[in-house]
């Protein structure tokens, strides 16, 4: 069987390429003698100058709501086979599916009596049908078969799997059809058994949040109220390690770029990302947010992340970056419960105390509308410009401002204050008490470095 295909040269239709008129030349020729452009530069950082202007008079993240809830939303999942299906959980035990594209309510459920805890869609299917798993303070866990068709209220779930404590949270496996749930410890269940076949724990009470890995499947991540981050193996059974910080974490997050470095939403105000290979303190510790992180998930593409905040803010970090890039927040958002990256990497969802979900942009400035060539061009070479004068004062000024309420603006300039009083009483001890065999500066560092420690 022959199937004829059209296919053309970019020469031949492309007016600039082609000898049509007015063209014939191609205008990527461009003669780079500087003798010939005596004012490239000059050019070139008035361009910058004017882009990051555009940039702040064009920036509107927020899209639309998606109203259908009651109560406070406290978890969202998205699928991983359909970048437009988003789930949502709320304190009155409703859960609802959410389709982006059509901007509403596709599947509905009163799930569970009380909160509904954690939400996961199942993907180790052998189809491309979405399972949903829930979980409660009923002491339930109930799978549900996701239908889009119609937004009639659901009764019955496919299957119902029972515990003996609260079931704080839910995560499902990336490649088989097993997923784990914690509560007294970390539960690992099969969707065709009613018991779960392991349990994981570490002297710890509780534990709030799990995370299976994208790529190394077997690994799984908790935080409990102990204030520890664990590392379990599914399959040795056993923890395989433990970092505790200084106060609890409440959500933790793996990249999918670089598979060995996670990131842990803090109680502190700080997210801390750290290194497998090397647990001993903190890679990089992002600090921008003025009350406690409650919610972290890392970008598809794994170069940035999006948290949520008890401050009433959305913040999105470069995984390397200790300041955000951006903030977003509204005059009628509340506390900040879940945050979620599009499987596209182009939009940001949020679910927040108020009950509405909110559908952001990840790029604020940038048109959601297909983009001709020239335009499209034309946002790449003002990128290149900012990349290459963002370090000049006026272009860096107007780049990173940033208009927040006054509130967060007070709480944010009570704790750099904090911060500085707190390191100038440490340099004052270090350096009034006894001589040791390193410096004051490397004392410092160290003291910096040191968020956590490894309990065997």
């Amino acid at each position: 069987m022959k199937v004829q295909v059209l296919s053309r040269s970019e020469r031949e239709w492309d007016p600039y390429l082609s000898g049509g008129a007015g063209s014939g030349i191609s205008r990527n020729m461009h003669n780079p003698d500087t003798v010939l452009h005596p004012f490239q530069r000059a050019r070139e950082y008035k361009r910058a100058l004017n882009a990051v202007k555009l940039d702040r008079i064009f920036a509107k993240p927020f899209l639309y709501a998606l109203e259908g809830h009651v109560e406070g939303i406290y978890t969202l999942a998205k699928s991983r086979n359909n970048i437009s299906l988003v789930a949502s959980g709320s304190a009155d035990g409703q859960v609802s599916l959410w389709h982006l594209g059509r901007q509403k309510e596709v599947w509905r459920t009163k799930s569970h009596q009380g909160f509904a805890r954690g939400v996961s869609f199942l993907s180790g299917n052998n189809n491309n049908n979405d399972g949903l798993l829930t979980c409660g303070d009923d002491k339930t866990i109930k799978y549900w078969k996701v239908e889009e068709e119609s937004v009639e209220d659901v009764s019955q779930p496919t299957c119902e799997y029972f515990t003996s404590s609260v079931v704080y949270g839910v995560d499902s496996h990336w490649k088989e059809p097993i997923f784990a749930s914690c509560g007294e410890g970390v539960d690992l269940w099969s969707l065709h058994r009613s018991e779960p076949f392991v349990h994981l724990s570490w002297n710890t009470d509780s534990v709030y949040h799990i995370r299976f890995h994208s790529v190394e499947t077997n690994l799984l991540i908790g935080c409990g109220s102990d204030r520890g981050i664990t590392l379990f193996d599914i399959r040795s059974e056993l923890p395989v390690r433990k970092l505790v910080l200084n106060m609890q974490s409440n959500c933790v997050a793996w990249n999918p770029l670089e598979p060995y470095l996670f990131t842990a939403a803090n109680e502190d105000c700080n997210l801390y990302t750290f290194d497998l290979r090397y647990m001993k303190h903190a890679l990089k510790v992002h600090s921008d947010h003025v009350s406690a992180v409650m919610s972290v998930d890392y970008s598809p593409v794994g170069k940035e992340f999006v948290s949520g905040s008890y401050d009433r803010t959305i913040r999105i970090f470069g995984n390397r970056d200790k300041l955000s890039r951006e903030v977003y927040h509204t005059k009628r958002m509340q506390r900040v419960f879940a945050t979620l990256y599009s499987g596209d990497a182009r939009f940001i969802i949020s679910g927040s105390d108020d009950g509405i979900v909110r559908v952001w942009k990840n790029e604020a400035s940038t048109p959601l509308k297909p983009l001709l060539r020239n335009e499209r061009e034309k946002l790449e070479y003002e990128a290149k410009l900012k990349e290459r004068y963002g370090f000049i004062p006026e272009v860096r000024k107007i780049a990173r401002q940033r208009h927040v309420p006054k509130v967060i603006y007070k709480m944010k300039k009570q704790k750099t204050e904090m911060m500085k009083s707190r390191e100038r009483r440490e340099r004052n001890r270090l350096l009034h008490s006894k001589a040791s065999g390193s410096s004051l500066e490397e004392m410092l560092q160290a003291k910096r470095k040191t968020s956590g420690q490894i309990v065997e």
